[in-house]
């Protein structure tokens, strides 16, 4: 399931993954808006849909979500839709 966060990422312009493709995380996934004025509405919106720690890494910014193994399957699929909704709003 992390994969489809990360594939989805690369799909459009509206997201900007930190890594390139052959160098990603199976546990991190990275990334940033193509609007950085957008993330800290995105961080806000989504700790109110009961998705908190998103806020990047304090060095590099953006966003990351972490995938661990507690992490269940309808989490990311939470998260994915949550972000789906995001981007059809300010896309």
């Amino acid at each position: 399931m992390w994969r489809e966060i990360d594939l989805k990422l690369d799909r459009c312009q509206f997201w900007k993954p930190h890594a390139d493709i052959d160098s990603r995380s199976v546990m991190n996934v990275t990334w940033r808006l193509s609007n950085p004025k957008l993330e800290p509405l995105f961080l806000e919106e989504a700790k109110v849909a009961g998705l908190g720690g998103l806020k990047g890494h304090r060095s590099v910014g953006g966003i990351r979500a972490s995938l661990y193994n507690g992490c269940s399957m309808e989490s990311v699929q939470i998260l994915v839709n949550f972000m789906q909704d995001f981007e059809s709003r300010y896309n």
